[in-house]
């Protein structure tokens, strides 16, 4: 499972979630992307089916991780609804009726889970990408992205598009290639 508000990671299980919600990003496709003023399950019971649709290189890279499934759940806070929750599965095939209404009960206490949660300093954080912790998870992306526009002398818009795109290239995940950018502006006496 990972919980996204707007396009921001703040919460993931396991790596293989946070690595479907980085390659939505990246990729600038997939289904939580145009998930909004949602009031039902969003079910892609079967990603195979997708490869010439909807969301064809998503469903291809996710296909490489072995994912086979995703459901997404909105994630609201009170009335309104602040983002989505995204669950996968390695086979292919629909959720029953009861574990669609237990995904609702799961997203509302993930979304309780994340606000109770929330760090109200850096000195409360296990830190960024790490499974479990709530937090926002591109930080390092947005440093890159301004790092890159001024270097570059291009608008942000653009930055990110060309920090996507060495991410692609690389086969990497988006935080590992603005965390690698980061390092190189250091200076060599600052660890």
């Amino acid at each position: 499972m990972a919980i996204s508000l707007g396009q921001e990671l703040v919460w993931f299980s396991d790596e293989t979630s946070a690595r479907l919600e980085d390659l939505q990003f990246v990729l600038g496709q997939g289904p939580g992307l145009s998930f909004q003023y949602e009031t039902a399950v969003r079910k892609v019971p079967d990603l195979g089916l997708l490869l010439d649709q909807q969301w064809p290189q998503y469903a291809a890279e996710a296909g490489k991780l072995g994912i086979a499934a995703l459901f997404i759940w909105p994630v609201h806070i009170g009335a309104v609804q602040m983002g989505t929750m995204t669950g996968y599965r390695r086979t292919a095939g629909s959720l029953s009726t009861e574990q669609s209404a237990q995904g609702w009960l799961v997203a509302d206490a993930l979304a309780q889970h994340v606000l109770d949660h929330w760090p109200a300093s850096t000195d409360d954080v296990d830190g960024p990408g790490r499974a479990g912790a709530v937090d926002l998870h591109r930080a390092e992306v947005h440093q890159a992205t301004g790092i890159l526009s001024v270097r570059l002398g291009v608008s942000l818009t653009e930055a990110l598009d060309r920090l996507r795109a060495q991410t692609y290239a690389c086969g990497g995940s988006l935080a590992d290639t603005a965390h690698a950018l980061i390092q190189r502006e250091l200076p060599d006496d600052i660890d």
